[in-house]
Order: C-alpha cells, then structure tokens, then sequence
C-alpha cells in the first residue's frame, strides 16, 4: 500500500455517479476476526459446529458490526482520509460465509452543501455474493469541499450529520 492516497473532493463528486466495485474473498478468520474485534462471542460467529448443528445453517457468518465496519471501509477508501462517516443505515436479507465473495456496488443518490458550509454525499451502497443481495445500504458522508476543508475539523454546530 502506498503513503498517498486519492482524496475525493466536493467538485468530484455527481448524482448518478458508480463508486470502484470492491470484491472480497471471506475466509474462517474474516469471520472470526471481526467477531472478535466487536467482541461478539456468540458461537455462530467462531464456532462451525455449533453453527450447523445447532443453528441449522451452513457455516459461521459475519456479525452485524463486521457488516457494518466492511461498509465503513468501502465507503472511505472511495473518500480518502478526509471522508468523514455521517450516518449508516443497512438492512441485512442474508447471510456471508467462509468461502464466499462479498462484492460491494456504490452510487451517489445526492451532492448537498448544509448551512454550515459541509459538503455531502448520499449513497446507495449495495453488497452481494453472487447473485443474491447480502445487504443493502444508504449512507451519508461529508467530503471536503476544497483543499483547505477537512470535515474532521467540523464539531458543534458546524457539524450536523
């Protein structure tokens, strides 16, 4: 990985825009780790055995956190450092397991500046395995609207998600 990385800026950004796919292959300790890192000890997340014979279903699978911090991830790789997470919302349909290949698909719904001066982004965020719809997600992120504008810098009232 290199020390630069690309920064999306306010101008960049337009209704109807795709954001760069991203595809992941999941393994055993994908699932394991984000369990772990959210400090999920439930045994469907770490435990095969318990999660076929005592859950019914097929293997172990990422936790809601885990979901959550893929999304966080995706959508800040596209903003750059200066992408500043406002709000999430996603709503799982099924299941990821050790094996499979999570495909992450991004478009931008809307571009607003709010009375404060923050540049926003509002996205469609869409993950698959294959053919089947995984989760589907809508999020707001603010971007910086010029080279001076970093919305980390934004508290109070000059920030409003």
């Amino acid at each position: 990985m290199s020390d630069s990385y690309e920064e999306i800026k306010y101008e960049q950004v337009e209704q109807g825009q795709s954001l760069p796919d991203l595809s992941y292959e999941v393994t055993a300790t994908t699932v394991v780790l984000g369990a772990l890192a959210s400090r999920d000890f439930r045994p469907m997340h770490h435990d095969r055995d318990f999660a076929q014979n005592r859950n019914g279903i097929q293997d172990i699978f990422l936790n809601t956190p885990n979901q959550a911090a893929w999304f966080e991830r995706y959508l800040t790789d596209w903003t750059g450092p200066k992408g500043r997470l406002g709000r999430i919302k996603f709503r799982m349909k099924n299941s990821v397991f050790p094996g499979d290949t999570m495909t992450f698909v991004g478009k931008v719904d809307a571009v607003s500046t709010d009375d404060q001066g923050c540049g926003w982004v509002e996205l469609s965020v869409n993950l698959s395995v294959g053919d089947r719809t995984v989760t589907d997600c809508t999020a707001r992120v603010a971007v910086p609207k010029d080279e001076e504008d970093n919305p980390w810098n934004r508290k109070g009232d000059a920030w409003k998600p």
